[in-house]
């Protein structure tokens, strides 16, 4: 890394962030001090409500497709099989729907009134996933083969464009005060979302050295904080909240959602197939610049010049250990933790900023906390 490709703001000196030693930098806890984290079991319940919640809402919009959308819909969100019969269905966690609930809730809201929004997040959400998993080429999700290797590319990515649609729907028809605003903040999210993938499929084409820090958590920041970031936000419209607190809502789910990727891109090199229903190594084997990679190449060790060669070049059959190990030794994993820990403190006190009561802020916390303790 050249004096001019430096890394994130908080670590901009000769050293690399990684080589940098000493405690987390934590925000400082502004008015309120953050709540203390609750255990999993409140996110486990959470999400279960959420999805039961949130799901007779998302059928009734998939099943208003016309049949060969819903049929790649309903095969999408693991509630058919390829041929139609029914699943027992594998829909993922609802996080970000519980995300909506969970904030309107905590700023005094009826949770019930938003349903509607939280099922649109998630319609967007999945939106997202069938295109990512076409131009990522992914060829499993959630323990599945995906939507395009079993219909094809091009119904793969109607289909998304369908969801999307389904999702502004959810909203233009919803007679809750908040919808307009609502509406027009998850349309402005999804031009988001578009510009931090077209900055990723563009650092694709950039040389292993060619890509900085600082670029690399702006783009994870755009693909993943801003949808939870959104649905935060939502949640408080939802609730009748005031411009400020919608807005540390916003930060508080941007945050999260950047150690949410941290921790994904952790386990996206070292994670067990078995559990997360992914190949372990893909993004590796794609050369992808994950920022567990770029922070390794960004170290300044004979690690991140032996992973700069990798890199360099396309993937080999059996080079796939050795990739891992390099990115290890130039500490990109230590990094990704370290870092997700960070921003979830900071997620910490965007929270306090808007929900300063710690029983009212619990959900929240609990869901944050959720996305960050998973493991390998």
């Amino acid at each position: 890394m050249t004096e001019t490709q430096q890394g994130p703001t908080e670590t901009r000196e000769r050293r690399s962030p990684i080589e940098r030693k000493g405690p987390l930098r934590v925000p400082p806890a502004g008015r309120h001090s953050p709540p203390s984290p609750p255990d999993g079991q409140e996110a486990a319940a959470i999400l279960e409500r959420a999805r039961a919640s949130v799901d007779p809402e998302l059928r009734r919009a998939i099943e208003s497709l016309p049949g060969s959308l819903r049929r790649i819909a309903l095969y999408h969100f693991g509630w058919e099989h390829a041929d139609g019969t029914p699943a027992a269905g594998n829909a993922g966690k609802a996080i970000r729907p519980a995300l909506v609930l969970s904030a309107t809730r905590a700023l005094g809201g009826q949770q019930a009134s938003a349903v509607r929004a939280a099922a649109a997040v998630e319609l967007i959400h999945n939106f997202t996933l069938l295109h990512d998993d076409v131009m990522d080429r992914d060829t499993t999700r959630r323990h599945r083969p995906t939507a395009w290797t079993v219909f094809g590319d091009a119904d793969a990515i109607l289909a998304g464009d369908a969801l999307q649609a389904l999702a502004q729907r959810l909203l233009a028809e919803d007679p809750h005060p908040a919808s307009s605003a609502a509406a027009a903040r998850l349309a402005d999210c999804v031009v988001e979302l578009c510009a931090g993938q077209h900055t990723d499929t563009a650092m694709e084409k950039r040389g292993p050295r060619e890509v900085t820090l600082d670029e690399c958590l702006e783009m994870a920041e755009a693909k993943t904080g801003a949808l939870l970031g959104c649905a935060c936000a939502l949640g408080g419209l939802y609730a009748g909240a005031d411009e400020e607190d919608v807005e540390a809502l916003d930060a508080f789910g941007r945050e999260a959602g950047l150690a949410f990727q941290l921790i994904d891109d952790v386990i996206g090199i070292w994670g067990d197939p078995s559990r997360t229903g992914k190949p372990a190594g893909a993004d590796l084997i794609a050369r992808k610049k994950s920022l567990p990679v770029v922070a390794a190449l960004a170290s300044g060790t004979p690690a991140a010049d032996e992973l700069a060669e990798l890199y360099g070049v396309p993937y080999e059959e059996g080079e796939l250990e050795r990739t891992v190990l390099a990115v290890e030794r130039a500490g990109g994993r230590d990094w990704a933790q370290s870092q997700a820990a960070d921003r979830m403190s900071r997620a910490m006190h965007e929270l306090s900023r808007a929900v300063p009561e710690p029983e009212a802020a619990g959900g929240l916390l609990a869901l944050a906390e959720f996305v960050t303790r998973r493991t390998t």
